[in-house]
């Protein structure tokens, strides 16, 4: 099976949850994995803080390397033509974040549950327990693709470049330096020339708005054939709004990998 789409339904994945090829990842950060964890189709662990991060850099989920990326994934008994959907248990927030991981090292076989747990449940579909298991290691192999993300130094010459727009996906309240940082320690503040685009405005309930009304929502943003580059407090939402300009049929996408946890370290 081959996604011609980033998003997919609930009610898809329920018909289509037979399919040989399909892996379902749990991307829901800080999960504690016991007997009274709950998952959809025997959904995989997908640990982004441990396993799919750079443990050893100073910033919070920063990009792991090609070659942790690619032993972890055949870990989890990923192979080059499995097809794979990713949820996470707030409907829509760290499973974009495993969906850009997937096209940055070069896989784009790969879609978010919208709606994540919250929509599956609501729809009353059938949930199961985790239990222990382990995995015949996949042939998953990647390839690194540097134009869809950058880091601290790369987001310094975005900046003084007017055919790149960056856009903050954080809280109005945190973007107009109002309220404190949520990480202890971090300054408020905003990096220069960008605009805000709370992630939490391309969202109706659990799941992404229509594709409509997402499309008005970037036109104001004045973007005509400007670059996008996407931020937030530590690269994980930025994400979001990655997948819905994907979903306007946006290209020239780049994510901040470090984002405001980095630049609000790195600057006066």
């Amino acid at each position: 099976m081959t996604l011609n789409t980033p998003l997919v339904s609930v009610n898809w994945l329920n018909e289509n949850k037979k399919a040989s090829n399909l892996i379902v990842l749990d991307a829901t950060i800080n999960k504690v994995i016991d007997s009274d964890s709950s998952r959809i189709l025997k959904a995989r662990f997908f640990d982004i803080k441990k396993k799919f991060s750079d443990v050893s850099a100073p910033f919070p989920s920063t990009l792991p390397s090609k070659e942790q990326f690619q032993n972890e994934a055949q870990n989890l008994g990923i192979n080059n033509d499995s097809c794979i959907v990713v949820y996470d248990d707030k409907g829509i927030y760290s499973s974009a974040r495993v969906w850009w991981l997937f096209k940055v090292f070069g896989f784009n076989n790969v879609a978010v549950l919208d709606g994540g747990l919250p929509e599956w449940t609501l729809k009353g579909l059938s949930i199961n327990a985790y239990v222990e298991e382990t995995y015949q290691i996949g042939n998953i192999n990647v390839d690194f693709n540097p134009e869809l993300i950058t880091n601290f130094d790369g987001l310094n010459h975005f900046i003084k470049d007017p055919n790149v727009l960056i856009v903050d996906a954080r809280s109005e309240a945190r973007f107009k330096c109002l309220v404190d940082e949520p990480r202890e320690g971090l300054r408020r503040g905003t990096i220069p020339n960008s605009k805000n685009l709370p992630f939490t405005d391309l969202i109706n309930g659990n799941t992404l708005k229509p594709i409509k009304e997402l499309s008005e929502i970037f036109s104001n943003l004045e973007i005509e054939n400007r670059t996008m580059l996407f931020s937030c407090g530590s690269g994980i939402t930025a994400c979001v709004v990655a997948l819905a300009a994907t979903l306007c049929n946006y290209i020239n996408l780049i994510v901040y990998d470090g984002s405001w946890t980095e630049y609000g370290s790195l600057t006066d």
